[in-house]
């Protein structure tokens, strides 16, 4: 009788992959290409008719560029809107639809923290550790807090609460905490040190965030998908947001709702085995991990060498080096983080990015990596580097029609004899159809993302109603709009500083509602406040027609402190919350893991003396921060460090 070869059908599959990836990255890029030639032809065309400057010269392959990086969101929405009509992809990793199985791995489920509010860590740790007893599977996992907390009281306090959770969950034996001496290296530096010290008696790690909840099976899916596929080092799942009630959290929940499944299908389509990775909420290979990722210091001084804050992508471009898949899933239900509050905490956490992704500079010549890892790497420099370039579009456009407007039309070129005058031209075809296709290519993600949610009835009552979900889409993009330029000053700022050597420090993110004040408000955006007056006052007094074309970035700047202030307010978010606007399915009915979280939040700081001394098995310590027990303290050598470069 034949047998079927294991390896033949692995490297047949292989080949299958590669072909998928072929044809699907070509079509992929040179859709986005194309868009960004055709705006780039009709803006050449426009800025030539009346002759061309130094000025035009700068500002066209600025356009280009930038007009390529939203073609490209664009286009990974087409696609995931077409892949979520259809239902499925056969390319892209799934979770698994067979009968459960024993799992063959044991997972290690590690929340990395620092200087964090106590009482919501350990109520998101409740809440999955509660869920996760609730899975057949639930003997495979252990659960790991890794404090990298500075302050002597938050230190106090996390202690306490361990012990009281390992106590009201019986999770002796289960449930670690360990706070390092110093911390070295940072988020990067405390997964190292775990990984170091303690990963050699697990086969898997998933990571969260001090803010990330994930159900029971979405837990156990992960670990099953990681025992069927040993090629696998790193699969990401689509956190979704969730837990916040200010005005301006909400409406970017309700946002990210409507297409963040769309977008994630869309990436996931060309993207396939060579993915991305962010930093949590996915599971990794351990051994791998280990093995291939340790992060050396970039030469230099910060803040473009020393560590390097954004390690996620760079984990996954060395995963995907030694030879592994990364994948991300978007079909992974029952995983949620929370987002900041208001735009000042929003913007704060962007600063830390900023600077880490524009660290990938020195990254990107390193030997050996994929050719789309670098791409992501790209990427993520350009998530950033693209608002300064949007700014000096803007200054460069206003400028050019300051200077016309204000010299007006030369119908006889100086030192030129002609019978003729040389009347001005004008292509308003050319200029329609650029402003069309822009606005197609920002509004259309959306637009797109919402009417899948219409159609579908399940989908449709969990946001309300289709007017509802209208009136909010209606609202949100009214807010993004009006956000959009304080976002570009602030990350043209945080990319200025880089430039200058200004190393940003590493603050606790701020987490809960936090409402802004008018005095904090005014003091982080008076100069965004100052560049309105002053570029609105020009253009109104030099070229008063073109204030229609600028005023939503005029505007935008204005109304930058009421805004911030406003939306930062949690009674207007519930406010709206109670009449069915800006609602997502988290909030029509809330998973049991949300809920529990909540109530957890909910029951305050529980005291630690009740429950002392734990009663935990033999050579198990009661805090990690004592030597580790001889079955935890398996060390792995890395193989292969990150150092290597061009």
């Amino acid at each position: 009788m034949n047998t079927i070869d294991p390896g033949s059908v692995n490297r047949l599959n292989e080949r299958l992959l590669r072909h998928q990836a072929l044809w699907r990255r070509s079509l992929f890029f040179g859709l986005t290409f194309l868009t960004a030639l055709i705006a780039g032809l009709l803006m050449l065309d426009i800025l030539k008719v009346n002759g061309q400057t130094a000025l035009n010269c700068v500002a066209l392959p600025l356009f280009v560029v930038l007009f390529g990086w939203i073609s490209g969101a664009f286009w990974a929405a087409v696609i995931g809107f077409v892949v979520r009509l259809i239902g499925r992809d056969p390319a892209v990793l799934r979770p698994q639809r067979a009968p459960p199985q024993p799992l063959r791995g044991r997972t290690a489920i590690v929340t990395p923290i620092y200087n964090e509010d106590t009482v919501r860590v350990f109520a998101a740790a409740d809440a999955i550790w509660w869920s996760l007893q609730q899975q057949a599977a639930q003997a495979s996992f252990d659960m790991f807090i890794l404090s990298d907390t500075r302050k002597p009281e938050i230190a106090i306090a996390e202690e306490a609460a361990w012990r009281a959770l390992v106590a009201r969950r019986g999770a002796d034996g289960r449930l670690f905490y360990r706070r390092r001496s110093d911390n070295v290296g940072r988020k990067s530096g405390n997964l190292a040190e775990f990984v170091g010290n303690w990963g050699g008696a697990y086969d898997y790690m998933i990571v969260l965030d001090a803010d990330s909840v994930m159900s029971g099976q979405a837990l156990v899916s992960m670990a099953e998908m990681m025992d069927a596929h040993q090629d696998v080092g790193i699969i990401q799942t689509l956190p979704l947001l969730a837990g916040r009630d200010t005005l301006f959290a909400r409406t970017l929940q309700f946002a990210v709702r409507i297409s963040g499944s769309m977008l994630a299908s869309g990436l996931a389509f060309w993207q396939l085995g060579e993915s991305n990775y962010w930093g949590h909420n996915a599971i990794l290979r351990l051994r791998t991990f280990a093995q291939y990722c340790a992060l050396p210091r970039l030469p230099g001084a910060p803040p473009f060498g020393g560590e390097i804050l954004s390690h996620d992508i760079v984990e996954a471009a060395f995963i995907r080096r030694a030879g592994y898949k990364v994948w991300l899933v978007p079909d992974i239900s029952g995983s949620w983080e929370e987002v900041p509050s208001n735009v000042i905490d929003y913007a704060a956490r962007d600063r830390r990015w900023a600077q880490g992704n524009l660290q990938h500079i020195g990254v990107m010549p390193m030997r050996g990596l994929h050719w789309l890892s670098r791409v992501h790497l790209l990427t993520g420099i350009l998530s950033y580097a693209t608002s300064p370039l949007w700014l000096l579009v803007l200054i460069i456009s206003s400028i050019v029609t300051c200077i016309q407007a204000v010299s007006g039309h030369q119908y006889f070129q100086p030192g030129a004899y002609s019978l003729f005058p040389s009347w001005p031209q004008y292509r308003d075809g050319e200029i329609a159809a650029v402003l069309a296709m822009t606005a197609v290519v920002l509004l259309v993600p959306k637009m797109l993302g919402a009417f899948l949610v219409i159609r579908d009835r399940a989908s449709r009552r969990a946001f309300g109603g289709s007017s509802r979900i209208i009136g909010s889409f209606l609202f949100e993009q009214i807010q993004s709009m009006l956000l959009a330029p304080t976002m570009m000053l602030f990350h043209s700022e945080f990319v200025l500083r880089a430039l200058l050597g200004r190393s940003v420090g590493w603050d606790a993110q701020a987490r809960g509602d936090r409402g802004i004040p008018w005095r904090e408000a005014f003091r982080r955006h008076r100069w965004h406040l100052a560049i309105g007056l002053v570029w609105g006052s020009a253009i109104l007094v030099l070229a008063p027609h073109f204030i229609w074309w600028m005023s939503p970035v005029i505007l935008g700047m204005l109304i930058s402190v009421p805004f911030t202030v406003l939306t930062s307010r949690a009674d207007l978010g519930r406010a709206l919350r109670a009449r069915g606007w800006l609602l997502t399915p988290e909030e029509t009915d809330e998973p049991p893991e949300l809920a529990a979280a909540a109530a957890a939040r909910a029951r305050g700081p529980q005291p630690a003396s009740p429950f002392e001394p734990l009663a935990l098995p033999p050579r198990v310590p009661l805090s990690m921060t004592a030597e580790a027990p001889a079955y935890l303290k398996v060390r792995i050598t890395p193989r292969r460090r990150m150092a290597s470069s061009a």
